[in-house]
């Protein structure tokens, strides 16, 4: 009978690893029930693998975006975000065409974007490329869960000032509400793979786009109340800042910017849930990346730049969060509990392909060990007739996982310093793993002979997104190092 979430209908548990072992058994590409690599069929669509992106795009990063601005000006501030969607659409859709090797239809699949990686480049390459994208999933999981303690704690603030008036500091400590997300995260972490979280992800874009809306909402009305629109066309004034100050978060602004979109080091694993051809899943994937990239691009627009219209050189580095907002606290409150909903989806997007890969690794490497391979039939649910609800526990899943989470939970304790994190994690994921290995992998994927003009194009191309790297690495490390002068580990209180 029919699999959820790794929950299977059936008198028996029929395996989750299924599709691991089904090539093993002797099934066809010609199978209604398994595609051309033998695996069970995939299902995804434009519009899941348009969920997933949002989902693990528009993230926190929607709400730095005002600060963002206001450090650039209103004419940087939005040329800077229109380019980098530009860029996050092109290099994505040069990584679409790598995940079958050959033609792309019917080649080899990469599963993931290390197998992509794999097949394209080779030597160190291959290595640098693996540590980059996993560091970076880690760093992504800290940043998230900073993200929705801040937005928990704000919940439990809005209400404290509704009650005690601004004037009150109500200062409280992040540190149980990370706990809180963590134990959150330890639960849906169980979920196997990436195929059985659509739900999640579509769960998570709606509730993505309710606390944009919100947050619009609130913008627009504090400019109605302003009777104008406030902000400067170079950004916040020499002399609210000092001139070393302004270049250091101009440039860490970039780095916020680059990590509102960036996705690409799980593109691949997306792409490998689309259904099989045709049409062919490049095709689906570049269709899926204009409308999640458009998407995105309206509401960070509208965002960001209502957040600046809003707030002027004072815009609040999160909008929901850093209070220009107090009234109405209620409305304030859905949006940062719509924040926390989002952010535990994204959460589990972006680690399924971590969870994938060291849980692989563990079967390559211990075969017959029996914590790392037995699945525990665990029951839930039984009718009288024996059918019913069962989950497939993995002993090595469900301690792998939790290690994971408990780890990045307590690195976020130490390190809540939530817009330069943001900076420092688009700056340094932005060049290698959103442009680089994708420019390298189409060149050799397409065969574009070295000097001609394309391929000198995409060095550029690729050049240029390295200097903006490390301008935005340099200002986004300023910034935390600037933090670290006055903060006491686990006493963080907003």
């Amino acid at each position: 009978m029919g699999e959820i979430n790794g929950v299977v209908a059936a008198k028996q548990c029929y395996p989750a690893a299924a599709k691991e072992v089904s090539a093993e058994l002797g099934h066809t590409a010609g199978s209604k029930l398994y595609d051309d690599d033998g695996r069970l069929k995939r299902t995804g669509t434009m519009w899941t693998a348009s969920a997933h992106i949002i989902t693990a795009v528009i993230g926190s990063g929607v709400l730095s975006l005002g600060w963002a601005i206001a450090q650039l000006g209103w004419v940087a501030g939005p040329a800077v975000m229109l380019l980098f969607s530009f860029l996050t659409y092109y290099t994505s859709a040069l990584l679409a065409d790598c995940y079958r090797s050959g033609d792309e239809s019917t080649g080899k699949r990469n599963y993931t974007y290390m197998d992509a990686v794999n097949a394209n480049l080779s030597g160190i390459k291959v290595q640098v490329c693996g540590f980059l994208q996993y560091a970076n999933i880690v760093g992504v999981a800290i940043g998230y869960t900073i993200a929705a303690s801040i937005s928990m704690l704000a919940i439990k603030r809005a209400n404290c000032f509704h009650v005690k008036g601004h004037g009150d500091p109500c200062n409280i400590s992040s540190t149980p509400y990370m706990i809180i997300f963590g134990v959150v995260e330890i639960f849906f972490s169980q979920i196997p793979d990436f195929d059985q979280i659509s739900w999640l992800s579509m769960l998570a874009a709606v509730m993505s786009f309710t606390y944009s809306t919100i947050g619009l909402g609130l913008g627009i009305v504090q400019v109605v109340a302003n009777k104008g629109v406030q902000g400067s066309l170079t950004g916040i004034s020499i002399g609210v800042v000092t001139p070393i100050d302004k270049v250091w978060r101009s440039l860490q602004a970039f780095g916020d910017i680059a990590f509102a979109y960036s996705y690409s080091l799980i593109l691949i694993e997306i792409q490998d849930t689309i259904r099989a051809p045709p049409p062919s899943e490049a095709k689906v994937m570049r269709r899926a990346t204009i409308v999640s990239v458009a998407v995105t691009t309206l509401f960070y627009m509208l965002c960001g730049c209502m957040g600046y219209a809003a707030f002027g050189d004072n815009a609040p580095g999160n909008l929901l969060t850093g209070f220009g907002f107090y009234e109405p606290f209620w409305l304030l409150d859905i949006a940062n509990a719509a924040i926390v909903i989002h952010l535990v989806g994204a959460y589990q997007v972006y680690c399924q392909p971590l969870f994938a890969f060291v849980e692989k690794w563990a079967q390559q490497r211990w075969p017959k060990s029996w914590y790392i391979t037995k699945d525990i039939d665990v029951p839930l649910s039984f009718s009288s007739s024996g059918s019913g609800w069962c989950y497939k526990m993995n002993l090595f899943r469900l301690t792998w996982r939790s290690a994971f989470v408990v780890v990045t939970t307590v690195v976020s304790m130490l390190l809540p310093f939530f817009n330069d994190v943001v900076g420092l994690l688009g700056a340094l994921g932005f060049w290698p793993l959103t442009v680089y290995f994708p420019v390298e992998m189409y060149i050799v994927q397409k065969r574009i002979p070295k000097w001609s003009t394309r391929w000198v194009c995409l060095q550029m191309l690729s050049l240029a997104c390295l200097i903006i790297t490390v301008a935005s690495a340099a200002g986004s490390v300023a910034g935390i190092m600037s933090d670290l002068k006055v903060y006491k580990p686990f006493a963080t209180t907003y």
